[in-house]
């Protein structure tokens, strides 16, 4: 068992805990909350049986029989936590979006590196049987023409952002909105299936603030064009379809979850399945992460980075059409 401590006491971690414990690969070994969440902290150990509390991060970093740090805080730390946890001989899996911007991004990876330790963005559909098998059934469905991804889902915290009370998920200098939240998933699954895309837009609904509620991403190819709609203002079924000239690849189901393939070649029945062995989301990724620390897969780690690195360097391209 690999001896992982959680840091945060948010709304991602009660799962993220669950989903390490399912995945019968981790030992959470700890908690790190900020002094003023010890309650919430002592509430979650208590829940999950966890052993150490922690509110001093550096005390944290220097318990010997931590081997990992999951970094589940707000997007705004995401870089500052994971240098740190780096420097001090940890390895991380820190939750999307990997930084705020490009810099951040390619920092940590070098520390990664030349550390020799490991480091991965916790995007879920990215590690899910159902993604493998959409990436290698492309071919079946010709020459890819069109992509449309929609993950559009009511935030449980728009109504104080309408009635002006600003949470981190709202707020631009916590790089919140729903680019770099909820469509960083739409990136991650035509980036993570066909790389860097020649030309970006960004078309935004904006708030009174200057945050994106919710917008819809261009993405063109040499051959094809991907269309990413994400709203944390409004809902709708969520979906991912890519459409060939010889049939079409589509889920049924929010991209986070990547469940109910559906795979149409022209000439042949549907095929409708789901790979996914686990049903909480977050379990694949855990189990793949720790499979590759075990097995030292050092350029496994690095491909999965590059992933993270090409992501980070679309967003930025895409804020300048904020």
């Amino acid at each position: 068992m690999i001896n992982i401590a959680v840091l945060g006491t948010g709304k991602i971690v009660p799962e993220a805990i669950d989903a390490l414990q399912q995945s019968k690969k981790f030992n959470v070994a700890a908690i790190w909350a900020r002094p003023h969440s010890k309650d919430k902290a002592e509430a979650l150990a208590q829940k999950f049986n966890i052993n150490k509390i922690f509110t001093d991060y550096d005390e944290l970093l220097n318990d010997s029989e931590i081997n990992f740090i999951y970094v589940g805080l707000i997007n705004a730390v995401h870089y500052e936590y994971t240098k740190k946890a780096l420097l001090a001989g940890k390895n991380v899996i820190l939750e999307k979006p990997f930084t705020t911007t490009l810099n951040e991004a390619e920092e940590l990876v070098k520390i990664a590196i030349d550390k020799h330790l490991y480091l991965f963005e916790a995007v879920t559909l990215l590690h899910c049987p159902n993604f493998y098998k959409i990436q290698n059934s492309l071919n079946d469905i010709g020459n890819v023409k069109l992509i449309q991804c929609n993950y559009s889902q009511y935030s449980s915290r728009y109504d104080e952002y309408k009635k002006g009370n600003v949470l981190p998920a709202f707020d631009p200098k916590s790089y919140g909105g729903a680019l770099y939240d909820i469509n960083i998933y739409n990136l991650n699954f035509v980036i993570g299936l066909f790389g860097e895309p020649e030309s970006v837009e960004y078309i935004a609904n904006v708030g009174f603030n200057g945050v994106d509620t919710s917008g819809v991403v261009i993405l063109k190819y040499k051959n094809f064009i991907a269309h990413c709609t994400g709203a944390k203002d409004s809902a709708s079924p969520s979906f991912l379809i890519i459409q060939g000239d010889n049939g079409f690849i589509k889920v049924n189901s929010a991209p986070n979850v990547l469940s109910e393939i559906e795979i149409n070649i022209r000439g042949r029945e549907a095929a409708r399945m789901n790979l996914n062995e686990f049903n909480h989301r977050m379990v694949h990724e855990f189990i793949e992460f720790a499979d590759t620390f075990e097995q030292q897969d050092f350029n496994k780690m690095q491909t999965s980075l590059n992933t993270s690195i090409t992501v980070m360097k679309v967003v930025e391209r895409l804020t300048a059409h904020k």
